[in-house]
């Protein structure tokens, strides 16, 4: 009996190494990371990836943050508040870049592609517009693994960096056009909403998507007059489920379409385009007949503007007039909110960068997370975009084809 009950212990101490030697196998995988953020260098980016609790949080798994002096600043975070949680404070620009993980919300300069060492992560917006062949060359001589924000998805197929950003835009777009609508230079003295005894601001929004519905949820919380155009029925459907209420709402008719922009004090330009480039949905001499002291907000001018006289400006030269009708076109604005817009962003990421910690390395990680490999347009210096891969004429190959290679 005893030899047995020793037999059986014996059998049963054999069994319980299995496991212990799979969980010891798995730990091994796991990577202490180096994560870069470099201080913008683009004067209208004042947003920052990881806010100081996110940097201690990573800091508290092992991993070494290294944050660019001032690289917070825009955003009102100190760097005194960047060391007390981990961070290390580095005043070089080319130490931040020999990270193993380089996290900034603006796309790389050509210089800052200069100083990269081989085979880094880049997580940053794309913006692809913007960029030309020799740029792509310049990153895949690199051997770069590059990830662009904007093309991130999540598992329910949604684009999280881009819905969280479009529900701060759409948001601040009526705090901005408030503010120029009572300016006694810009507008002609009238508050946004609605007061007792008087007729309430009229708001036209172009577009059903994140960004409209924040703008009209904000509009009419201000007890504004929201009026809603989309050539989807089923957005229209969604947004008024959403927003719990029965409002305006329209296909693009340009008989309805041109009677609202008349009586209209505001309109929201919040048109998308997942081609890169938006229509223009509303012409110059649509814009002639409005009303004197009428703001427009063109959300949509980082992808071309969907109103004929709309044209690009900055946050310090922010606003023009023609035909007496206020234009606010800034590219950026959710980093008019900076210090909001970061903590979205951190959000997002921080989770992120401590699971490619406990897969072991950006690669591993890749092999299991689908939406995370549809950001990725660089794969260790391989194109994986067939849209970059059509606009330049630069070989690419699948990006599920080369995890399933990958070892």
């Amino acid at each position: 009996m005893n030899s047995n009950q020793k037999g059986y212990i014996k059998f049963s101490h054999t069994e319980t190494l299995m496991p212990q030697e799979e969980m010891l196998e798995i730990s091994k995988k796991k990577s202490n990371l180096t994560i870069g953020l470099p201080k913008e260098s683009i004067q209208q980016e004042n947003r920052i990836c990881l806010v100081p609790k996110a940097v201690g949080l990573l800091v508290k798994n092992g991993h070494k943050v290294l944050v660019e002096n001032d690289a917070g600043k825009a955003a009102h975070f100190s760097d005194n508040e960047y060391s007390e949680a981990g961070g290390q404070i580095v005043s070089n620009s080319e130490e931040i870049f020999k990270a193993d993980i380089i996290l900034k919300v603006a796309p790389l300069t050509d210089n800052e592609i200069e100083i990269l060492k081989s085979k880094q992560a880049i997580f940053s917006s794309l913006q692809l517009p913007s960029k030309d062949k020799n740029y792509f060359k310049k990153l895949i001589a690199k051997k770069s693994t590059a990830i662009a924000f904007e093309k991130i998805q999540d598992k329910s197929g949604t684009f999280p960096v881009i819905r969280s950003t479009s529900e701060i835009i759409g948001a601040t777009s009526i705090f901005i056009a408030a503010k120029y609508l009572c300016n006694p230079e810009y507008g002609k003295g009238s508050m946004l909403g609605g007061f007792t005894g008087i007729t309430p601001t009229e708001v036209v929004i172009l577009g059903a998507g994140t960004v409209a519905e924040n703008a009209a949820r904000v509009a009419m919380g201000m007890g504004a007059m929201v009026k809603i155009f989309d050539n989807s029925i089923y957005k229209l459907r969604r947004l008024q489920n959403n927003l719990g209420t029965r409002l305006f709402t329209s296909i693009f008719q340009p008989e309805v379409l041109l009677k609202s922009l008349k009586t209209a004090d505001v309109v929201i330009g919040a048109v998308h385009s997942s081609e890169g480039m938006t229509p223009c949905l509303v012409s110059e001499d649509m814009v002639r007949q409005m009303k004197y002291g009428s703001v427009i907000i063109d959300v949509s001018i980082d992808q071309g503007g969907c109103i004929e006289t709309s044209s690009p400006r900055t946050h310090k030269n922010p606003v023009f007039k023609k035909y007496d009708v206020t234009h606010y076109c800034v590219p950026n604005i959710a980093s008019m909110v900076p210090h909001t817009a970061s903590y979205a962003l951190s959000n997002l990421f921080a989770p992120v960068i401590l699971k490619i910690g406990e897969a072991g390395g950006v690669e591993n990680y890749l092999k299991s997370d689908f939406g995370l490999c549809k950001g990725v347009y660089l794969f260790n210096g391989i194109l994986t975009n067939e849209q970059i891969s059509e606009l330049y004429g630069i070989p690419f190959q699948d990006i599920e084809l080369l995890m399933a290679a990958f070892h």
